[in-house]
């Protein structure tokens, strides 16, 4: 039988939108552990926050951080022959960079500032605004600071005004995406990312099949490159309105509830 591969977002997906709990899937999650199927997070979220959280799940597998911006490969996880990118040692995992320097996302932000858009980047607020703003602890929100391929920002302003700051984000040579919050981003994306992954898995073990799950806008990318896209219920039972690709799996859910049923659904088929 095919192998299993399935990658997940968390906020909002995996984790509740308000109280970031993956309560709700517990029944899911211990079934993908005594399958041994790998569960692969690809999340806006840094480096740090995702260690966080696989640590709450128990989750030793390769995972993407900051919207596609670095893959993190725990050492040993591949063997090296299936390692063809270029990559860089650091402790315990190999990173494969796709992103660009937060250094230059910084100044873009700065230039915008300049250029008179209301925009205010995390690296401009502190820790406790930013735990206000994000119904975050000051841990996790410190966590949210330390970023490195991926700026999200707030942006107060009308449809027009948004449009031009996009516009203006594209003609620095940068790209943007929309989850919780806008972030703006060099040239890479959930998608090109799991790619990479599909790659290695398929070497590691031949046919694989592929799943991903998400809720929003930024979870596009994630969910064209695979077999079975899925996506969740928005908190008002909603879905996104901008999601809309072939086989499209609609959850009954909302978020971890969602991710619960979806995924022990497939299982029957796949597990």
């Amino acid at each position: 039988m095919k192998k299993l591969i399935i990658f997940t977002d968390l906020d909002g997906t995996l984790l509740d939108h308000y109280t970031y709990s993956f309560d709700k899937a517990m029944p899911a999650l211990q079934l993908l552990k005594e399958k041994n199927i790998p569960l692969i997070i690809c999340s806006s979220k840094t480096r740090k926050e995702i260690e966080y959280y696989r640590r709450k799940l128990d989750n030793r597998h390769p995972f993407i951080s900051e919207n596609g911006g670095g893959i993190f490969i725990p050492e040993d996880y591949f063997k090296s022959q299936i390692l063809n990118l270029k990559s860089e040692e650091n402790g315990k995992y190999l990173i494969i960079r796709l992103g660009a320097r937060y250094s230059d996302l910084r100044k873009a932000i700065r230039e915008l500032q300049n250029e008179g858009f209301n925009v205010k980047g995390f690296g401009d607020m502190t820790v406790e605004k930013l735990a206000e703003i994000a119904n975050m602890s000051v841990d996790e929100a410190g966590m949210a600071k330390e970023r490195d391929f991926d700026e999200p920002f707030v942006f107060d302003g009308s449809e027009t005004d948004e449009q031009r700051l996009l516009e203006a984000i594209i003609s620095k040579g940068f790209n943007y995406t929309q989850g919780r919050f806008f972030h703006i981003l060099g040239n890479s994306d959930k998608g090109k990312a799991v790619s990479v992954l599909i790659d290695m898995f398929k070497r590691k073990f031949g046919e694989i099949i592929t799943i991903a799950i998400g809720d929003s806008s930024n979870d596009i990318p994630m969910l064209e490159k695979v077999d079975y896209p899925i996506i969740v219920q928005k908190p008002d039972g909603s879905y996104n309105r901008k999601m809309d690709m072939p086989n499209l799996i609609k959850a009954d859910g909302i978020g971890p509830d969602g991710w619960n049923k979806a995924v022990t659904e497939i299982m029957k088929s796949y597990g």
